[in-house]
């Protein structure tokens, strides 16, 4: 496995990554942040997996159901096939809103000839700490850890259940299923039940599908990329996860490595943006709702991140009995980054807030805490805009004056007047445009360099940073200020490297970064189509694409010569960003349809 190349099923309370043979090599339940029942991602020899195996002579093909998160695997001789189809149950009930339950269900189905497999079935419960034990029941096989913590799974199937937990050959003769639940069923389940389970999330999926917005071109690239964003939001709180795995690195034998199975206000605020404009309203009011709920007090400010369910600690730990990915150590479980003060996640989530309530003006759910919210992150930025803080990029050491959080200090009073506006409160926004304007005086005087003639990655500095690319995109700065314009083509310089960016080059608290940070080269590709270079943005566009895994995944980072994917996976960031890229890059194409008419 060397190009993370994985699917994604999930049903909005947890995922799985399932390999291209077939193999489940991560999964947590009950939910995103449970501790591992599949692990091999992390440690080949105990991490344990679920794999339906056949012998080499089969030829294996991966796709999704179209429109759909099911996944399909198919094993073909030239003789026998047969299909693999992964799925975690999700549709809606008429009273209780979605059923989520936390299972994956495994179907088989025979499409020619006499095919056979082996199934490995080597669950290794709470991160593979202690030994799984597994028994054979009648309904089922459970398997069970109870020395230091108890817990355990359970895996129904039509299959002879000897020969599932032994690796005897089993031929397929008719469909087949197992289903692995982390709560025992009430009701045995049949073949019947299975496939009515699949008819119904695969109903789910296509009504969900229907109502993203379609563009001229890449279509099928934001589609997979929007229900990829939405497999890593969390239904019960409206927290939109930055990825579904933990430990995975930037560089192979590195320890830059994190667990991403949290909510960042930065990035969910700008998945939650994109989704929006995709028309995926729903994923906007629970994520505002989540956001409500974490600042019950006037004068609380805001963590960067957060638990799923809310939670404030998110103590960080090492799981020194796992290898690691590609025996690239620590694998670490929670973030120690929580506690860091970032100051740009306000302006980030200001600009949703007056997404929002611009949306909806007359209709918007709970706008008088919203209001109230933007009143205090006002308060906020006037009381410590002006202060370092650890910068978009999370460093964990020294404090500076980074510029793209002095320019999201600027957006999140921007952002504040216009709400204020909207909301008839004149008074307050003329109190608070003074304040705008300083802060926007002081990035223009501080962030430039003449000696780079760009704008730099924190005050007084020479070095670049990809994030200054936002500047235009947040409003500080118009596309044709020739300021901007040479910051673009700076950064080109300094950071581009074989079609690829990095996200700065300065040595950081790990010394010099090695790898492109995806979302950076989708940044740099949105800025050369704004300053007017669309054919040259379009082309680097396509080459990024073809650097996606077999399915138009995309990790938080790409190796610069083997372009082999990096860091954690599925990565929101790069997802949206695409989104972003192809929309914009939509247009572009359109423009260019219409001059080759004309000409």
């Amino acid at each position: 496995m060397t190009n993370l190349n994985f699917g994604i099923i999930g049903n909005c309370r947890s995922a799985a990554l399932v390999s291209n043979k077939g193999s489940i090599d991560w999964c947590c339940l009950p939910e995103f942040d449970s501790s591992s029942i599949f692990a091999k991602l992390l440690d080949e020899k105990i991490g344990g997996n679920f794999c339906i195996k056949t012998t080499d002579d089969y030829k294996i093909n991966q796709y999704y159901m179209e429109d759909t998160a099911i996944l399909i695997t198919k094993f073909d001789n030239g003789k026998d096939a047969f299909e693999l189809i992964d799925f975690m149950p999700r549709y809606g009930e008429e009273t209780k809103g979605f059923y989520s339950p936390p299972e994956i269900i495994r179907y088989l189905r025979p499409v020619s000839g006499n095919p056979s497999f082996y199934v490995k079935y080597d669950p290794k419960l709470e991160y593979a700490f202690e030994e799984t034990r597994s028994y054979i029941k009648e309904d089922f096989i459970i398997s069970v850890t109870d020395n230091k913590k108890f817990d355990s799974t359970f895996l129904y199937t039509n299959l002879d259940k000897n020969k599932v937990l032994s690796e005897e050959e089993i031929f397929l003769t008719e469909k087949a299923f197992l289903l692995l639940t982390y709560n025992e069923k009430i009701f045995v389940p049949t073949l019947k039940k299975v496939e009515l389970e699949l008819q119904r999330t695969k109903t789910y999926w296509l009504n969900w599908s229907e109502r993203t917005t379609t563009y001229s071109r890449y279509a099928q690239q934001i589609s997979r990329s929007a229900i990829t964003l939405k497999l890593l939001s969390y239904e019960k709180t409206g927290a939109v996860l930055a990825a579904a795995t933990t430990s995975l690195p930037e560089t192979i034998g590195e320890v830059r490595n994190w667990d991403y199975r949290f909510c960042w206000i930065r990035d969910a605020s700008m998945v939650v943006k994109v989704v929006h404009e995709l028309g995926h309203y729903e994923m906007a009011r629970d994520y505002l709702r989540f956001i409500i709920s974490l600042v019950p007090d006037k004068d609380e400010k805001l963590q960067i991140m957060y638990g799923i369910n809310g939670e404030k600690k998110l103590t960080e730990e090492t799981l020194d009995h796992l290898s690691g990915y590609y025996d690239s150590k620590p694998v670490r479980i929670g973030n120690a980054a929580y506690s860091q003060r970032q100051n740009d996640i306000y302006g980030i989530l200001m600009d949703v807030i007056y997404q929002q309530l611009t949306h909806f003006s007359n209709s918007i759910e709970n706008g008088e805490e919203l209001w109230n919210i933007t009143k205090g992150i006002v308060w906020v930025v006037q009381q410590h805009w002006q202060e370092p803080d650890k910068g978009i990029w999370e460093f964990r050491t020294e404090e500076r004056h980074f510029t793209f959080s002095k320019v999201l200090c600027w957006t999140a009073i921007d952002r504040a007047i216009k709400v204020a506006l909207l909301l008839d409160k004149k008074a307050k926004a003329q109190k608070w445009i003074p304040l705008a304007d300083a802060i926007k005086k002081d990035v223009f005087e501080n962030a430039w360099n003449n000696d780079c003639n760009a704008f730099t990655q924190s005050y007084g500095s020479s070095d670049l940073d990809a994030s200054v690319l936002l500047m235009e995109s947040y409003g500080i700065i118009e596309a044709s200020d020739p300021r901007y314009i040479s910051t673009v083509h700076a950064i080109e310089k300094e950071l581009s490297h074989k079609g690829l960016l990095y996200r700065y080059k300065n040595k950081d608290d790990f010394g010099l970064p090695s790898s492109s940070f995806t979302i950076c080269t989708f940044w740099f590709i949105n800025s050369l189509y704004k300053i007017g270079e669309g054919k040259k943005a379009l082309a680097l566009f396509d080459q990024l694409l073809s650097y996606s895994n077999h399915l138009g995944l995309f990790s938080e980072d790409i190796d610069f010569e083997t372009k082999r994917l990096l860091g954690n996976f599925p990565q929101a960031y790069s997802h949206l960003a695409l989104i972003e890229t192809a929309i914009n890059l939509s247009n572009v194409t359109n423009e260019e349809r219409i001059k080759d008419a004309l000409s």
